[in-house]
């Protein structure tokens, strides 16, 4: 399936006689804005809602994203003796870790402007730590003017509103707005993604509203990334979520967002809201042993999954821009059961606060801070889990499409055997230099 729709969208680009834009400069800067407004602008959340350029023909920008690391980490656990390796007198110790170059990834984006108002989307991973050939991340189709119905159709209505549908990352919480998405790092103004990292692609609709300010967002989703066939009512109920928001800019100086979001999983095949990246993590291969790097399921080292089924999840979102100075931070509580006639609830908490200082003209450098801490536990009876992360580091954007940006890290867990009782996580740490080259265009 993501060869055939490698192809077509090739297809569409090569044959159809559309007009493009793209990154050449003669491309209209509302225009550009409109169609990929994460690459031209930093801190947009949601599209701005706003009047939609006028109609000339189809209009297609492609773009892309490519990203490279060099990483020297160091990792260290205080687990007891972490055995054999099955079927081999080979200890199952941590892997010795060098300073090297990760895997270079990219993006590939193709963005249509299709009628007024009307603007599709489609990303393909050319190149992932977790899918090494082509993967079709997903797109949309997003609905802002009905014109294309009949002129003025609906105009009252869609001044405010908006409505998007898709196989794409659904609108819960704004952590997956600043987030690395495989190449795409020019938004994340560190290297990692946040331990818990709420991101997830489904077949979904969302239907916006914008109005003095505040957004009100409600969303409906199969609650699958794997598109599979019914299995029974357990396994395919949807999953519902919603977010309401304030955004203004106060004063020349500052600007003020904050935000909520609510997310309800109801199947037992639903659980991926935390493990549904099929990019990978930045921290390759922190804390596995020898044991681990033997099979292929490691691409999430350095982040956590609750795991949980039927699960709700809250999110709250502060965001405050004074002058250079800007904070981003991050509550999160999420509880759920492990298994669907599990009669004990389990939760965790996340919270984050990112600190950051822009300077330079055009805010052209940063310097800053990150923590990020997770807590809970999986049932009622069980052991609490805890794990804390620290990043420090700047960048210098170059350019507007290229960004350097240097991060040292340190993550450490609770010395307890709920991790497993020879897991190298148990009393796990890891910690050293991260440096990270993006271009985004």
């Amino acid at each position: 399936m993501k060869t055939m729709l490698i192809k077509a969208s090739m297809l569409a680009v090569l044959v159809t006689g559309i007009n493009f834009v793209g990154a050449q400069e003669t491309a209209s800067t509302s225009m550009r804005d409109y169609l990929a407004p994460e690459k031209s602008a930093r801190n947009v959340f949601e599209d701005p809602k706003g009047e939609s350029p006028d109609y000339d023909g189809v209009k297609v920008v492609v773009g892309g994203d490519f990203a490279l690391q060099f990483q020297a980490l160091d990792h260290s656990t205080s687990a007891p003796s972490l055995g054999v390796v099955t079927g081999t007198t080979t200890p199952n110790t941590l892997q010795v870790m060098g300073s090297d170059f990760n895997l270079p990834t990219a993006n590939l984006d193709i963005n249509a402007y299709l009628a007024k108002g009307l603007k599709m989307h489609l990303r393909t991973y050319l190149s992932a730590r977790h899918h090494n050939e082509a993967w079709v991340k997903g797109g949309y189709i997003q609905v802002d003017n009905l014109d294309f119905i009949k002129e003025g159709f609906a105009a009252n209505i869609m001044k405010y509103a908006r409505v998007k549908v898709g196989m794409d990352e659904i609108n819960y919480g704004d952590t997956h707005f600043r987030r690395t998405d495989n190449a795409e790092a020019i938004n994340n103004p560190f290297v990692g993604n946040y331990i818990m990292d709420s991101f997830t692609t489904e077949a979904f609709g969302e239907g916006y509203v914008f109005y003095n300010n505040f957004l009100g967002v409600l969303g409906v989703s199969n609650g699958k990334l794997n598109q599979t066939p019914v299995k029974g009512n357990n396994w395919n109920s949807p999953s519902v979520y919603a977010k309401i928001g304030y955004d203004k800019q106060m004063t020349k100086d500052l600007r003020v967002r904050i935000t909520g979001s609510y997310l309800q999983t109801n199947g037992g095949n639903t659980a991926n809201l935390y493990s549904a990246d099929r990019a990978g993590s930045r921290y390759y291969y922190v804390l596995l042993t020898q044991n681990d790097l033997m099979g292929m399921n490691n691409q999430s080292t350095g982040r956590f999954n609750p795991g949980f089924k039927k699960m709700q999840a809250f999110q709250v979102n502060p965001f405050i821009k004074y002058q250079g100075l800007e904070f981003f931070g991050v509550y999160e509580y999420v509880t759920g059961v492990k298994a669907l006639t599990s009669p004990s609830r389990g939760s965790y908490t996340q919270l984050g606060g990112e600190l950051l200082y822009r300077l330079g003209g055009h805010e052209q450098f940063y310097l800053g801070g990150r923590y990020n801490t997770v807590t809970g536990k999986d049932n009622d009876t069980a052991s609490e889990r805890k794990i804390d992360r620290l990043n420090l580091g700047g960048g210098w954007f170059m350019t507007k499409n290229v960004l350097a940006k240097v991060e040292y890290v340190t993550q450490k867990y609770n010395d307890d055997a709920v991790w497993g009782a020879t897991s190298a996580l148990r009393g796990g740490k890891f910690n050293g230099l991260m440096l990270e080259a993006t271009i985004g265009f």
